[in-house]
């Protein structure tokens, strides 16, 4: 189709046409022939290239099949939860891994009863969670929300109950070092029980049975806090029919001991002293039996005389009673004669008895029986 059209105004990147219906066409000014001016009349011959347009239209489908093909026909898969292992306290769950199509992820998290319980860790690592503290025989409903680029997607719910105490199907072991005897009844016992044996500590191993703490394996029980108990455990919850605590169980725990009335007596103490050889005719020898003999009568003046002296001592520290004089002549003479001759005083009582009077005989019997001093040595008195 051919088109006359004036030129109008002539800038450098743009010209103005007009039309013969007076309109405006704002077109190239590099189109167009050179030497235009304001005024000059052109001639502009318009069709459609339908081979071109063709081409192009195909371009643009291949194009976006391509982007639909990388980006738009797979989505996220919707994750799939079931449960594991369950206990009285304790659910193991498992999901599997991971398909985020081409859409990045932003969080995978736990709900439990219709609550967040929390967000998985590393969930394009992990597959499995432990839940534990939960109520014994008690129903808890789980499910996981996956949250990605290209929206949000909730697994179907898994309803799972704890166990009763008498319910041990939920107990799990992985074995450390064990005997062949020991260990082969722990198998019969495991499987009377209904419980079961793993290779190796896996998230689900709820005991470790062993009976020396070493190797690999004990290592990463302690490590993930999973009891570590001995083969005794698995008979007394068989035995006992429910489960039990592992407190008393405990590898390292002290075995109880033997009740104290059968335990040996302690052996006799030494003694300080050794024991006095006997005489031929089975008589002890002088040292033996004398001493212990002798050793009261020894101590018994000793102790008279030490109340004789507290005595005295109470009468000195006591004051004087008005009108009476002080001490006699006779017992200066005596203190004196003490200081320079080391004679030994009689008790002021003894001495107030003869200076009020005593009879002679009982003086004369007084002068002929020796007294004892503090030390335990004897004298007679001397009269001055």
């Amino acid at each position: 189709m051919l088109v006359s059209l004036t030129v109008g105004k002539v800038d450098a990147g743009v010209t103005v046409l007009l039309t013969p219906d007076k309109r405006l066409i704002e077109f190239p000014s590099i189109l167009l022939p050179p030497n235009i001016s304001s005024g000059s009349i052109v001639d502009i011959d318009v069709s459609q290239n339908l081979t071109k347009e063709s081409a192009a239209e195909s371009k643009f489908r291949s194009l976006q099949e391509r982007i639909y093909n990388a980006f738009g026909a797979s989505e996220p898969a919707v994750p799939i939860l079931r449960c594991r292992n369950a206990t009285q306290t304790s659910i193991v769950l498992e999901w599997d891994p991971i398909d985020l199509a081409t859409a990045d992820l932003l969080s995978l998290s736990l709900h439990r009863n219709g609550q967040k319980a929390g967000n998985i860790p590393r969930p394009l690592q992990m597959h499995s969670t432990k839940i534990s503290g939960l109520a014994v025989d008690t129903e808890y409903t789980f499910h996981l929300v996956l949250r990605t680029t290209a929206g949000t997607f909730s697994s179907d719910k898994v309803t799972v109950r704890t166990h009763k105490m008498t319910d041990l199907s939920g107990i799990t072991i992985t074995t450390g070092i064990l005997t062949a005897p020991v260990k082969e009844r722990l198998v019969q016992a495991v499987e009377r029980i209904g419980a079961k044996i793993v290779d190796g500590v896996r998230i689900d191993t709820t005991h470790f049975v062993t009976m020396e703490g070493r190797g690999q394996a004990w290592e990463k029980a302690v490590e993930t806090n999973i009891p570590v108990v001995r083969p005794e455990w698995v008979e007394a919850c068989e035995s006992s029919g429910r489960i039990l605590g592992v407190t008393k169980f405990y590898l390292d725990a002290m075995r109880p001991g033997p009740p104290i009335d059968e335990q040996s007596p302690p052996p006799p103490a030494p003694k300080d002293t050794p024991q006095a050889a006997a005489a031929p005719n089975g008589q002890q020898t002088k040292e033996s039996s004398g001493e212990s003999l002798d050793k009261k009568p020894a101590e018994e003046p000793q102790q008279a005389d030490n109340d004789a002296e507290s005595d005295d001592d109470s009468e000195d520290d006591a004051p004087e009673p008005k009108g009476r004089s002080g001490p006699s002549d006779e017992q200066k003479v005596r203190l004196e004669d003490k200081e320079g001759s080391n004679l030994a005083l009689r008790p002021a009582e003894q001495t107030k008895k003869e200076s009020e009077g005593e009879d002679d005989d009982e003086e004369g019997d007084a002068r002929a029986k020796p007294a004892a001093t503090p030390d335990g040595a004897s004298f007679q008195e001397v009269e001055l």
